[in-house]
Formats: structure tokens, C-alpha cells, sequence
């Protein structure tokens, strides 16, 4: 799904500490931590810190993957182990699919993301550790974090990717403070018909049902009237539309201006 526009604004931009820090527990591969930040950034999220990265940092392959989000990969912060990497943090959480023998409590992405937001308003600075690639974190880092996110996924097949994972948080995170409406209508140039506009239709329409026959028999016309009229008023139309309607109408009472041509006998 594409779609960047520079010149808008970031949502979100509520946060009093910049938002959870990314932290990445020796990642493997330079594309997927160039994925990562693309991730990040979709999410307004620009802090992102790597323990012991395999292949070294910067990584030229991270650039490649990045898809433009040059500025997380450029801020991006190195550290020689995870208790170094978190040091500064006042909530740590660790994501994994995997069931750990130690008590802890374990929330899934919406409601830790909220419990972020709560911490980040009192001015804690929050973290969130991902593991590498191939067999996630390690038990030494998860007992590091006061949470472990775990994700309801299909119990057979709950594996996720780096990146996959990374945005999952993250967009809980970035809904927790966007103040955007669940569904809105795009009207484009043209206004919402208004109720006189659409009753004027619905007679016109029914007028020359009524002349056509099809709104018979007379005691089922009621309920006719009101089916179609449901119809259109769950449209949400236009007055551009409304006009529209209208020329159907008159033409199909006109009938067909244009002859179509015979078929030419063979």
C-alpha cells in the first residue's frame, strides 16, 4: 500500500518523550532492520536502538530496504548488550510467541500500547525489545522487561517477522494517540444532496413508476415507495448524483433519442 506526502503533518505528535524507543536484539540482517524503521516511521516513531547487529552498523543493505526512512536509520544508536541498551528507560516490554517459564505479566499490543501512552504522559521514557530473526530473545533479556507483549495470533502459526512485528506495535502505539475518525465520507467537489433535493427526486421517480405500472398493486405501493426510497437514502448521494438520477428518469419516460441500427441480414 503506497502513499507518502511529505508535506503533511505527522499524527500522533502528542508524545512527551518521543514515543517508545525500538530496540533490536542482534539483528541479522541489514534489510530487515531497514524494513524496520520503515515500519517505525509509518508510525511517527524515530528512536531506534541495535544490540551487537551480526553484520556491524551502518549496513549498507539497511538503506536499501529503508524505502526513505533515512532519518530513523541515520539516529539510529549502537550498543554492545541489551542492559546497555535500556539503560536509560523507565519501562521495558519484550515481544515473543513463545511462552517463557517465569512470572510475568503479559499484555497483548492494543492494551500495552495504551499503558505506553499512560507512561509516556507522565514523562517515563518506554522501550520495546524485539529478538533476532531466527529464535527471538533470549530468556536473559525478557526477565530485563516489566511486560512481555504477546500477540493473539493462530496458535499454529504465530510467527512473525522483524519488521512485521515491529510495525504491529507500532501502529498500536500511533492509534493510541491519532485523532482520527473511524470512517468519513470523501465527497470530493460535490456537496451532500440535501433532503428537499432528494424528496423532489423520490416524487419524480415514483411518478413515473406510477405511470409505468410497476408501483401496482395499489395497497402494496407503500411499502414499494418506502423500499426504494431505503435504497437511495442509504447512497448518501450527491447533488451532482441526485442531477443524474434525474436525467435517468426523463430520459427513460422520452425514450431512446438515438435509433439503434438494424442488423444487417446475411
Amino acid at each position: 500500500m503506497a502513499g507518502t506526502d511529505s508535506t503533511q503533518p505527522t499524527l500522533a505528535q502528542t508524545s512527551k518523550t518521543g514515543g517508545p524507543a525500538i530496540i533490536l536484539v542482534k539483528p541479522q540482517l541489514g534489510e530487515n532492520i531497514g524494513m524496520v524503521t520503515r515500519a517505525m516511521l509509518n508510525n511517527g516513531l524515530t528512536e531506534l536502538r541495535l544490540v551487537k547487529p551480526r553484520d556491524g552498523w551502518p549496513n549498507p543493505a539497511a538503506e536499501a530496504s529503508a524505502a526513505g526512512a533515512i532519518e530513523v536509520l541515520e539516529k539510529a544508536q549502537v550498543f554492545e548488550t541489551t542492559e546497555e541498551a535500556i539503560a536509560d528507560l523507565h519501562k521495558v516490554y519484550a515481544t515473543t510467541a513463545r511462552t517463557r517459564d517465569m512470572t510475568k505479566p503479559v499484555a497483548v499490543p492494543h492494551y500495552a500500547a495504551k499503558e505506553m501512552r499512560a507512561f509516556d504522559q507522565s514523562g517515563q521514557k518506554v522501550g520495546v525489545l524485539f529478538g533476532p530473526e531466527k529464535a527471538g530473545l533470549h530468556n536473559d533479556d525478557v526477565v530485563l522487561a516489566d511486560t512481555v507483549i504477546s500477540v493473539p495470533l493462530n496458535p499454529k502459526f504465530s510467527s512473525l517477522n522483524l519488521a512485521q512485528a515491529v510495525l504491529l506495535i507500532a501502529y498500536e502505539w500511533f492509534q493510541q494517540g491519532a485523532n482520527v475518525p473511524n470512517e468519513e465520507l470523501l465527497l470530493g467537489s460535490s456537496p451532500l444532496a440535501t433532503k428537499d433535493e432528494l424528496l423532489n427526486f423520490y416524487k419524480r421517480l415514483e411518478a413515473a413508476l406510477d405511470e409505468s405500472g410497476f408501483l401496482w398493486p395499489p395497497e402494496k405501493r407503500p411499502n414499494m415507495v418506502r423500499n426504494l426510497r431505503n435504497i437511495f437514502q442509504r447512497a448518501h448521494l450527491t447533488d451532482q448524483e441526485v442531477n443524474t438520477l434525474h436525467g435517468v428518469v426523463k430520459t427513460l419516460q422520452l425514450g431512446p433519442r438515438v435509433q439503434k441500427p438494424k442488423k444487417q441480414q446475411k
